[in-house]
């Protein structure tokens, strides 16, 4: 196992082996959140939910450089999903820690990049490690990105699910609220697990951390085969029945949190948070999908639905030729685009595009589930 003071001592990053998969040799994909910018892979800090099980990059422990910020910024600015000042983007959240020794240079450094060319983004940076106020006043020297740090933190106690104390991400989240104007920061409540992690302990303990920061965020767990299989062989014993594509947070889970929980705004999905403290309508156009807006304070459903409007046919058709999507098999509801036969990629760079939510019809939104996993709803 590499210790982080292994990493400390060293002066740079390793380069990636030449061997790496495709899956970590493409340092940009898009998701959820946004383009995704990976050029850093490996991490230490063996949380056992981790999603790099599904990247072949667990036993990577130590991080590497697969290739110079420069060609990363470059290799994200000329992808063809990347539109200046509209698409969000993600720095180093599949295969490491931005905040790591060593990496958190590279990190600040592609933000710089990024930031010289006048870009006006939404960049999202997600750690549960250490920040330090002189890496705060580097990213409050940024003129133009909006830099949002969402620290997760999620009071697990169990090392064999989450090895890493969350008092670490506790104080980063102080040194953010001490030192951060111009950057914004997030409570990321996450992953949130039945019987583990959902007592009212936890609860309250969310409450107090959460008035360190602009907004909270509370999520569910990713349950795929390789994370259930990675926590068997730890002797943790199923956390769910199931092994779905969609985050797993029981309606009574959410229900009992959202009748305790009392501190800064809490919202259900990260772009809604992010939105929030930035003071903007939300660019997924979640406001479509009403039953997610229930715990929204009242002036932000104002801003989304002020900044919501259903796309002209003409629009939408543009966009869909550009993924490789038939326009002919595309519906036009108030709340929500339907499409068909389509990748995650897809909707999402139309949805990004539209402020508009963009479903599936194969793979619908079920009422009240939020987007997330049938389990603990039916």
């Amino acid at each position: 196992m590499v210790e982080i003071g292994d990493l400390e001592r060293e002066k740079q990053l390793r380069k990636a082996p030449a061997d790496l998969p495709a899956s970590l040799s493409n340092v940009v994909e898009y998701r959820k959140s946004g383009l995704s910018l990976n050029h850093v892979v490996g991490c230490p800090l063996d949380c056992g939910y981790c999603v790099r099980h599904l990247f072949d990059n667990f036993e990577m422990k130590r991080p590497h450089l697969v290739m110079s910020d420069e060609q990363a910024v470059a290799a994200l600015i000329a992808n063809w999903a990347f539109v200046p000042h509209v698409t969000p983007v993600q720095i180093f959240n599949r295969a490491t820690d931005p905040f790591l020794p060593l990496v958190k240079q590279h990190m600040l450094h592609s933000l710089e990049l990024l930031d010289g060319h006048g870009l006006r983004n939404h960049v999202l940076v997600i750690t549960r490690w250490k920040v330090a106020p002189e890496d705060v006043e580097r990213l409050e020297r940024l003129r133009h990105l909006k830099v949002t740090v969402l620290v997760t933190w999620s009071g697990i106690t169990d090392p064999r699910l989450e090895p890493v104390d969350s008092v670490i991400a506790e104080r980063s989240l102080e040194v953010l609220a001490q030192h951060a104007r111009r950057t914004k920061r997030i409570l990321y409540w996450r992953p949130i697990i039945a019987g583990v992690n959902d007592t009212d302990e936890c609860i309250d303990s969310a409450s107090a951390l959460s008035h360190f920061a602009d907004a909270t965020v509370f999520t569910g767990l990713f349950h795929r085969d390789q994370i259930r299989e990675h926590f068997r062989s730890a002797g943790v014993e199923d956390l769910y029945q199931d092994v779905p594509r969609r985050k797993i947070l029981p309606r009574e889970v959410e229900q009992r949190i959202l009748n305790r929980y009392c501190g800064t705004p809490i919202f259900r999905k990260t772009s809604c948070g992010i939105a929030y403290a930035y003071g903007e309508a939300d660019y997924n156009g979640h406001y479509g999908i009403r039953e997610i807006c229930d715990i929204c304070p009242s002036n932000q459903i104002e801003l989304c639905a002020a900044g919501h409007s259903t796309p002209s046919p003409n629009r939408l058709s543009s966009l869909a030729q550009r993924v490789g999507l038939d326009p002919a098999g595309i519906e036009i509801a108030a709340e929500k685009v339907i499409v068909e036969d389509s990748c995650e990629q897809q909707r999402y760079f139309i949805q990004h595009s539209l402020g508009f939510q963009v479903h599936d019809r194969a793979e619908p939104h079920l009422p009240e589930r939020h987007g997330r996993a049938e389990e603990g709803w039916n």
